[in-house]
């Protein structure tokens, strides 16, 4: 993120790939924002991406073409190279890391119509805020925002996200079954899947990642709402795990082990005042133990504790992210798995561990 001046012209040495940019605009004291507007592209070699800025809306916006020519000339005769600033590659790892499955596919068949990502055409969503800590600080920030939103941005419609249900529900079963579903989601995943990703997992994954920038770059309500979901519906998945997709949560572990591990960077990222009015990081609501974070990763680490098998990868990155979660925000969880496989080396497991019982841990991480 940069506070630019008066001769900012934009951004050049952009790598080729999906990024997302996101911008608001202040008072001349610095002290007031707008809310932040964001959206998705997907960079190709040497190609000139136009937006100039209105100065009344406070947005960027497309040119007609012909004047966007002029520019894309104008850029490639280097007309304006003073004046772009370079792109922050010592940041690109750590964008590859939260970006990862997000492709130009995924960013067409999930951005809005105008492909602007704003929480000012949400205030529809703020009646439906579940009544959490973290959830209604989300929404008071919307209901105190300071700028006016017209009748036509509130009804714009949003994201076009797949549709996660909270409930599993089918009239051709008996009540057990239907319990049994819902305590265990693997089915709906299944289901999920199959039927909005065709069986492309790294889809799915693309969503997750979409999702997470949108809501921490962008302050997308919406977004937050549909990266909850995911979460909620991998960490729901009882039987899912150890059978059928147990590659899938080895790379959803990952995803979400790096988004929080970057959204709880403070001391490295919350480095500049601009961050005041357009904050990239998770706030103290999420520190918590009362969010839905730290109940679903509750669970599911007792559900790698008690598993008879554990594939490898999926304990070591399970480890990780307890890790994470103990030494960012100090939360607790009580002994599991994980922690008895590493206690004498954590760079050796075997790729599938069989856990025993409590009193073979020491046995085991010795062996």
């Amino acid at each position: 993120m940069f506070s630019v001046g008066p001769l900012f012209k934009g951004i050049k040495m952009i790598p080729p790939g999906p990024h997302f940019v996101y911008y608001s605009s202040a008072d001349r004291n610095g002290n007031e924002f707008s809310p932040v507007v964001g959206f998705f592209l997907d960079a190709c070699p040497s190609e000139v991406i136009v937006r100039r800025w209105h100065q009344q809306e406070e947005r960027l916006v497309k040119l007609p073409e012909e004047e966007e020519e002029k520019y894309h000339e104008a850029v490639k005769r280097f007309e304006f190279d003073n004046q772009l600033g370079p792109y922050a590659l010592n940041h690109f790892g750590t964008w590859k890391q939260i970006s990862n499955y997000i492709t130009k596919s995924t960013i067409e068949r999930i951005e809005p119509i105008g492909r602007e990502i704003t929480v000012v055409c949400e205030s529809g969503l703020v009646e439906q805020v579940p009544k959490t800590v973290m959830e209604k600080a989300l929404a008071e920030q919307l209901r105190n925002s300071k700028f006016s939103t017209s009748a036509e941005k509130s009804q714009r419609r949003g994201c076009y996200y797949t549709s996660i249900p909270r409930v599993v529900k089918n009239k051709g079963i008996s009540g057990q079954e239907l319990t049994s579903l819902n305590i265990d989601k693997t089915q709906l995943l299944e289901t999920i899947l199959v039927k909005e990703y065709g069986g492309a997992e790294d889809l799915l994954l693309g969503e997750l990642q979409f999702a997470f920038i949108a809501f921490l770059m962008g302050q997308s309500l919406e977004a937050f709402f549909q990266w909850k979901a995911l979460v909620s519906l991998f960490f729901s998945c009882s039987e899912a795990p150890f059978c059928t997709r147990t590659q899938l949560f080895i790379k959803f572990i990952k995803v979400i082990y790096y988004q929080l591990k970057y959204g709880f960077q403070k001391d490295s990222i919350n480095t500049s005042a601009v961050q005041k009015g357009a904050s990239v990081l998770l706030d103290d609501s999420w520190l918590s133990k009362d969010s839905f974070l730290h109940r679903l990763c509750k669970d599911f680490f007792s559900l790698i504790k008690e598993a008879s098998v554990v594939d490898g990868d999926l304990l070591s990155w399970t480890y990780k992210l307890k890790e994470l979660l103990e030494t960012t925000l100090g939360w607790e969880f009580q002994d599991s798995a994980v922690d008895g496989i590493y206690a004498e080396n954590d760079d050796e497991f075997a790729p599938v561990v069989e856990l025993l019982d409590d009193a073979s841990f020491s046995e085991a991480s010795a062996a």
